[in-house]
């Protein structure tokens, strides 16, 4: 396995998730809710908008922002229509997960049931984003 860069900040990974999202405030709450996430760091824009978030779900660090459509840089995934890209997130009980997001406002696109890698299962969370919790057999 290659080792990580010597330069990585510490708690991250060789490579972070960056969701850009139109209304960031809200979909922060939501991880937070619907996930568990932590909330590590947010800078605001002079107008209100996210520029730069960082939450941690599990051990994983994501980063967010607000869209911003005036630099036609990264669509939001709304903008886009959601994104072929989804997250693979392993948690320690895909059933109390589960739980929490479907009552936070998750979509179930697959029910939970057992593979031959794991409890798993298939969600949407309200921005568009698709999930794949799982729990190791």
């Amino acid at each position: 396995m290659p080792a990580k860069p010597k330069n990585t900040p510490e708690g991250f990974h060789s490579a972070t998730p960056y969701i850009c999202v139109r209304g960031a405030a809200e979909a922060i709450d939501w991880y937070k809710r619907g996930f568990g996430a932590v909330e590590l760091m947010r800078h605001l824009a002079e107008d209100g908008r996210i520029q730069h978030a960082q939450i941690m779900i599990g051990d994983s660090p994501f980063m967010l922002s607000d869209e911003y459509p005036e630099f036609n840089m990264v669509k939001s995934l709304q903008a886009a229509g959601g994104s072929p890209v989804s997250i693979f997130l392993y948690v320690e009980d895909v059933d109390a997960f589960f739980r929490q997001a479907e009552a936070a406002g998750a979509r179930v696109i697959l029910p939970i049931s057992d593979q031959q890698y794991g409890r798993s299962g298939g969600l949407v969370d309200p921005f568009g984003l698709t999930w794949w919790p799982t729990t190791p057999l």
